[in-house]
């Protein structure tokens, strides 16, 4: 039985969204249709503008919209060339804490696995990037160059997902670590023997601070590692 590590991806390893990377793209490009740049803009802008507390929801559910709506349309031999592109573009745009941690762990044995939101096609790319072992994605059916419109997605049931990992690679979860930045990753940190939450949002935050899980934050050139001792947080290290 291997030990394992598992990583979310965007927010975590990559600095940015990669599903938001590639929308935004095609967009530009004129793929999703004649208002979609304009009608993502103005949603990112109230979210930049934290207009109000669910600004980055709203504006991540019209992202998806946008693209899904338009998804039939896009032939998938153009979508692989973007993801390409998107891929180039933002792998080496991550965190040194969760870049270097991945290299720690890969060094000393562990396998190591992906769970994102994000397309298969980009996570695939990433991953491979970094060495991981083992990925999913969120998956949109091909048929004959088109997308379907049918999908699975990986972020809905974070937890089933590395179930199945576990079961297919023979991995144990003794000496198990998982690394999320959101709430959608709370499953799967319950499940590994080390927790850690990276840059949290309040769902997570909230939960790390219940469990007492290890909180790691990177802001700039450095990285503050929290831990939980006599009921409160204590700065652990920062790099």
């Amino acid at each position: 039985m291997n030990k394992f590590a598992v990583f979310d991806i965007d927010g975590t390893l990559i600095r940015w969204q990669l599903y938001h990377a590639i929308v935004d793209r095609l967009a530009k490009l004129g793929l999703l249709g004649e208002k979609a740049h304009q009608e993502l803009h103005d949603a990112r802008m109230v979210w930049k503008n934290r207009e109000h507390s669910e600004s980055f929801r709203e504006y991540e559910q019209t992202l998806i919209k946008i693209y899904e709506d338009s998804l039939v349309n896009i032939d998938t031999k153009t979508f692989d060339s973007v993801a390409k592109q998107i891929a180039a573009e933002y792998k080496d745009q991550v965190y040194t804490y969760t870049r270097d941690l991945c290299k720690d762990l890969k060094g000393k044995g562990y396998r190591l696995l992906a769970i994102s939101g994000s397309h298969q096609e980009l996570v695939g790319y990433i991953s491979k990037n970094y060495g991981f072992d083992y990925w999913v994605g969120t998956e949109y059916e091909r048929l004959d160059g088109s997308f379907t419109g049918k999908k699975f997605v990986a972020s809905h049931d974070k937890k089933t997902v590395l179930e199945s990992l576990i079961t297919k690679h023979s991995l144990s979860l003794t000496g198990s670590l998982a690394v999320g930045d959101s709430g959608s990753d709370i499953p799967m940190l319950e499940m590994a023997e080390i927790p850690v939450a990276f840059n949290p949002d309040r769902a997570l935050l909230d939960k790390a601070k219940n469990q007492g899980w290890k909180i790691v934050i990177e802001r700039k050139n450095v990285v503050y590692e929290l831990e939980k001792e006599n009921d409160e947080y204590i700065l652990a290290k920062a790099n």
